[in-house]
Order: C-alpha cells, then structure tokens, then sequence
C-alpha cells in the first residue's frame, strides 16, 4: 500500500471523529446520574479577565475546540495523501509529529474516555504511522524497472 492510501483512510476517520465529537460530546444519558453536576455546571459562574463564565462554557469550548482540531486534521491528512511521495519526503519531522500527535491521543483516550474514541484514536494512529514510516521509504528505495 502506499501512503496516500493511508493518510486519506485516517482523514475519513478524522472526518468521523470530528462529527462524532463535535455532535456527541454534550449528550449525557440520565442514568449515569449527572444531572447535578451538569446543574452545578451550568449555574456556577465567575468573571475571568471582563467575561462572565461558567463550567460549562469552558466545557463547550474544550469539546468544540477538540472537534476544529479534528476536522483539521482532517483536512491535512487528505492533502497529506495527495502529495507526491518526494514530497512528503520532504515534510518527513511534519508526517512524523502528525502520527505522534495521535499516539499521544490515543494515550489519552485510553486512559481518560471509552472504547469508540480509543479504537479511532489507535486506528488513525496506525494509518498516520504506516503513512509517514511509508513516504520515507518510498524515496529511499530505487524505482523498480
């Protein structure tokens, strides 16, 4: 496979897990019984530098910042796989930090949240990875004939 098969996999699922999050990450299901900490949340409120706030606010502003970051990458991931392999030889620190953004998140997910954002996490992880150890190989290998 080569690596613009990769890149534009996991930009399909960062496209999904954008929507996913940005559409989901609000939603509470009353039987998990937190329906006084979303009160306290929502109604809890406090002044930082001129701006009335409150926990919920920053709440909306994690989880929507979360989903930009993801269309984001989205969106790079998809230019990422159009690129000529010597030129992302070239982008080889980028492509790399790319991946290991993601393991970190998925590091992330794997403590802190539950199994659909883990298996997008470790799934794009692995097609950033196989994409970037891939555009490397790509160039350094003569052409075959």
């Amino acid at each position: 496979m080569k690596a613009s098969m990769f890149y534009r996999i996991a930009a399909v699922l960062l496209l999904l897990f954008a929507v996913g999050h940005t559409l989901g990450f609000r939603q509470s299901d009353p039987k998990w019984g937190v329906d006084v900490l979303l009160g306290s949340m929502r109604s809890i409120h406090f002044y930082v530098q001129g701006f009335n706030r409150t926990y919920w606010d920053l709440f909306v502003a994690a989880g929507f910042s979360v989903g930009v970051f993801y269309l984001f990458a989205a969106i790079l991931a998809w230019q990422l796989g159009g690129l000529p392999a010597a030129t992302l030889a070239l982008m080889r620190g980028a492509t790399w930090a790319f991946a290991l953004c993601f393991a970190a998140i998925t590091v992330v997910s794997w403590r802190y949240l539950f199994i659909i954002p883990i298996a997008f996490s470790i799934v794009i992880t692995l097609c950033l990875t196989a994409a970037a150890w891939l555009s490397a190989r790509q160039v350094s290998m003569p052409p075959l004939r």
